[in-house]
């Protein structure tokens, strides 16, 4: 899986490691602001939409050593509140 080799590489670069079971993504439009989720969220059919479309925009080179998706930061947060509802 593509995901799995960017998250190994960024930890090989010594960019800030995360726990496991979860992974760095950077979202915003100008300004990235670092967020860290578990990685169960990149099964979830809404995120599969922002993943792809981080595709479409960056590829799989993050520079920054995380995911880069290029939204809104307030859509990412209540798409994140609305994955932690039970």
């Amino acid at each position: 899986m593509r995901i799995l080799q960017l998250l190994r590489r960024a930890s090989k670069e010594g960019v800030a490691v995360v726990p496991k079971g979860y992974c760095a993504v950077y979202v915003g439009e100008i300004q990235k602001k670092r967020f860290v989720i578990p990685v169960t969220y990149l099964n979830q059919p809404c995120f599969q939409v922002l993943l792809s479309q981080a595709e479409e925009e960056f590829g799989y080179y993050h520079p920054m050593g995380g995911l880069t998706i290029q939204c809104r930061e307030d859509i990412f947060t209540n798409l994140i509140s609305q994955l932690n509802r039970p």
